[in-house]
């Protein structure tokens, strides 16, 4: 199975200003799914609905430990092979397999160029993928 772009997330410090900024920029819908400020980004039509995305909070402040640009998701068939093999490769796991109810299994791990890629297992093939 190839490991294509699943999804994308938008990591903001003001969530409202970020989803204007998109609506007015790509067009993009937002649908509020979760927890406050945290929305699923419809970035194509019903007939050719691209690629999911996410917009949320950003969890650490933007610096070097802080995501700065879009956060990626490969979708995979086993993230517990996909995480041995990072470790073999000289890759680090940043985030180990957690189970997200009703999504999948999902894990992140930084390439030895120091960037942060995410690993998903979805239970249901996200359109796209």
């Amino acid at each position: 199975m190839p490991a294509n772009l699943a999804s994308f997330s938008v990591h903001a410090d003001d969530v409202t200003r970020a989803r204007r900024f998109y609506e007015a920029v790509f067009g993009w819908r937002f649908e509020p799914w979760g927890p406050p400020d945290f929305y699923l980004i419809h970035t194509g039509t019903d007939a050719q609905p691209g690629v999911m995305g996410l917009l949320h909070a950003r969890m650490k402040p933007h610096n070097r430990d802080g995501f700065g640009g879009f956060e990626c998701t490969f979708a995979v068939e086993d993230v517990d092979a996909v995480a041995a093999a990072v470790v073999q490769a000289g890759g680090l796991i940043t985030l180990p397999k957690n189970s997200i109810p009703t999504v999948g299994d999902l894990i992140r791990f930084r390439d030895p160029e120091g960037n942060e890629v995410g690993a998903m297992r979805y239970e249901q093939r996200p359109r796209g993928a």
